[in-house]
């Protein structure tokens, strides 16, 4: 999609920034959709608008390819799209396959509980970082389905895995943990309506605690606009079998986590950064990030068209991020520009995401000259005289795109890897350089 250069520095704003900005569509409601729209039969041809064009949904695109399914991306188009053909059934066409998941968390999660409700082998596999990732909990809950053997190859509770099923028919009842990831449940809830009878519902029982219920919330949502009545009484799901839907549209909000960084970008530069696009109503858990800048003492205003962050004297805060953990980077950039120490809480499963995502983000922190104290679930971010550095990426798009943002205001600020952001956002670095053009 872009050439990159091996490093790129960032120049400071030579002012304040009044803009706003369309940033592309949701990374986690395109992998839904394209998982909903695979599995849901339908009597009428879909179009999912607004598909965010990135290294992670390209790579679901081709899986489900892969699994057989006919799927059609419109990549080119002003918008880009996907197109579905209709499909009476939306059984899992391929009865064996192997399939690069890359490092895409959404698509190895997702298809690993997909497939389950096909017939025949199936193996998912991706790069080195991926082979770190646990999905133990998961493969537990496959287990548990009649008829199907998941495996870790290795035997360590990671990919690659196998999947062989000999076709789940009949409504069963599966327990499940969500502390580690809440994909787990996700790719759960979306597969159930194939494990289901024509009578009976698969149940789902979350045992544990859950990390970033949003996520459950947005997978629910999904599911009802396509027309599945999940049924939710505490910690149970009651799951209906799948059954024949006419949505012909899908339209795709703009990804609350990559507007993150602009809002951000406004409370580090001053101004007023404007994100085109996304209100309080949104699917996406993310919005509230807003909510932290406003604690800090950024103003947010919000109208139908968008939301508005303008910049203001900031202060270190103490926040559980348990919801909102893709954006704990972004705060640990803000947070080097407040007066006083930031604590960020309750995060523990972001050190099993693209890198271990608390170590690393204290390491680059410290470049810059903070003082980072780091926990298991955590870390308090101390601000000290700030200064540039080149800072390592780790192969991780938030991180690379976070530290970005203290070289709005900081020079000699470098990004090892810059190119990594493709891995959700392909034409960031263009988006970030055109705060330059609306400077005040």
């Amino acid at each position: 999609m872009h050439d990159y250069p091996a490093e790129f520095a960032i120049v400071p704003l030579t002012a304040a920034p009044s803009a706003t900005v369309t940033v592309p569509g949701s990374k986690s409601i395109t992998n839904r959709a394209l998982v909903l729209a695979a599995l849901t039969p339908m009597d009428v041809p879909l179009r999912l608008t607004g598909a965010l064009l990135s290294e992670d949904t390209e790579v679901m695109v081709a899986a489900l390819q892969a699994l057989g399914y006919a799927v059609e991306p419109h990549w080119d188009a002003a918008e880009p799209y996907v197109w579905f053909p209709y499909q009476e059934r939306a059984t899992v066409p391929a009865t064996e396959a192997d399939l690069f998941v890359a490092n895409s968390g959404t698509t190895v999660r997702f298809l690993t509980a997909l497939v389950a409700a096909g017939r025949g082998r199936y193996r998912l596999d991706g790069i080195p970082r991926m082979r770190e990732r646990p999905i133990r909990d998961l493969l537990d809950a496959l287990n548990q389905l009649r008829g199907v053997r998941a495996t870790s190859e290795a035997g360590n509770g990671c990919p690659p895995v196998v999947i062989e099923s000999d076709g789940v028919c009949t409504g069963q009842r599966v327990t499940v943990r969500a502390g580690v990831s809440s994909q787990f449940l996700s790719g759960l809830l979306m597969a159930a309506p194939h494990y289901a009878g024509d009578a009976e519902p698969v149940e789902i029982e979350v045992v544990g605690p859950t990390v970033s219920e949003p996520y459950i919330a947005m997978t629910l949502a999904m599911m009802r606009q396509w027309g599945y009545e999940v049924e939710a009484v505490g910690n149970v799901y009651r799951v209906p079998a799948a059954s024949l839907h006419n949505l012909a549209n899908y339209a795709i909000e703009p990804d609350a986590s990559a507007a993150s960084y602009f809002w951000a970008a406004a409370a580090v530069a001053g101004g007023r950064v404007t994100v085109a696009g996304l209100t309080r109503q949104s699917l996406q858990g993310d919005v509230r990030f807003v909510d932290v800048l406003a604690q800090m003492g950024c103003r947010v205003e919000e109208c139908d068209s968008g939301i508005t962050v303008h910049g203001g004297r900031l202060r270190g805060v103490d926040v559980d991020m348990n919801d909102i953990s893709d954006t704990v980077m972004t705060l640990g950039a803000v947070a080097l520009f407040a007066d006083g120490p930031t604590t960020i809480r309750n995060v523990a499963h972001i050190r099993h995401k693209e890198t271990d995502r608390i170590a690393a983000l204290a390491t680059e922190l410290r470049k810059f000259g903070a003082a980072v104290a780091e926990r298991d679930d955590g870390l308090t971010i101390t601000p000290g005289p700030l200064r540039g550095a080149a800072v390592d990426t780790y192969n991780d798009h938030r991180m690379a795109m976070s530290l970005a943002l203290v070289g709005l205001k900081v020079p000699g600020v470098v990004i090892r890897n810059p190119g990594c952001v493709a891995k959700t956002y392909p034409d960031f670095w263009r988006d970030l350089e055109a705060l330059r053009r609306h400077e005040e």
